[in-house]
């Protein structure tokens, strides 16, 4: 069996430039090529045990923590 080669590239701590990167983020978004929304699940601060665990174990990829 032959693989194919993928790369992933990413884009870290402000490499990006926000005039061309997040509208091409709603584009796809509108798409539905990149759902972002499902990517994030919010937490009540009370659940912050349950958030980092879900982080930790990959279940949650952005875990959003409701404070007040």
């Amino acid at each position: 069996m032959i693989m194919s080669a993928k790369t992933i590239s990413g884009i870290l701590q402000g490499s990006s430039i926000p005039q061309v990167f997040i509208p091409k983020l709603i584009q796809f978004y509108k798409e539905l090529i990149f759902p972002f929304d499902k990517l994030v699940k919010f937490y009540d601060f009370e659940e912050i045990n349950q958030a980092v665990e879900d982080s930790g174990s990959g279940k949650t990829i952005k875990p959003i923590l409701n404070i007040g």
